[in-house]
């Protein structure tokens, strides 16, 4: 049985290159009028994701995103082709008019990783940035169609990757929204 998790961790994950310094992103139109993104650094935190909506390849049950600083994100071609697809969402996803991917997401509200851009680093054809390095939301793809009986064998491919599969996000990635909140509510206290 093939799961089709996604082509990143179905073919064997790959960590990418600790000097990898960015590159460029494009959507799934022809060349001469493809959306361009530019990023200045390497993704970080970037994880297989099981929510509604993060854009997916066709066929996956996963996106994959990671994270760079918003001043490391430039549209460098074709950027009125792209459309804010639901502007109630906490993470503003800029989409190709045309061909619908997700070139980033964006946080403008306040918010703990406001400040960061998400991005799909499958659509880059350059090699070297960071591979997945753990698996978020898994049980939310049931809520997409996927077969409650068939987690265990999800979360078993995702293990077998070298991925920790969470049902919210990464350990230090829950600290860090804890963190910001405590800040937030004046109730941050670091003890130990």
């Amino acid at each position: 049985m093939s799961l089709g998790i996604h082509p990143l961790i179905d073919n064997g994950v790959r960590q990418g290159s600790t000097d990898f310094s960015g590159g460029k992103l494009y959507c799934k139109c022809s060349w001469r009028s493809r959306v361009e993104v530019t990023l200045n650094s390497n993704v970080a935190h970037n994880h297989a994701c099981g929510c509604s909506k993060c854009w997916k390849p066709q066929g996956a049950l996963f996106s994959v995103v990671g994270v760079v600083p918003r001043d490391a994100l430039s549209v460098t071609a074709n950027e009125e082709k792209l459309k804010v697809i639901d502007k109630g969402a906490v993470i503003q996803r800029y989409a190709c008019k045309e061909c619908g991917v997700h070139m980033f997401g964006r946080i403008e509200g306040d918010h703990p990783f406001k400040g960061l851009d998400f991005v799909h680093v499958e659509l880059s054809d350059e090699t070297g940035w960071q591979g997945p390095q753990f698996a978020a939301f898994v049980s939310s793809i049931i809520e997409q169609g996927a077969d409650p009986e068939k987690m265990h064998l999800i979360r078993g491919k995702l293990n077998k990757e070298g991925l920790e599969a969470y049902d919210c996000l990464s350990p230090g990635l829950m600290d860090m929204i804890a963190t910001y909140t405590a800040k937030q509510a004046g109730t941050f206290r670091a003890k130990m």
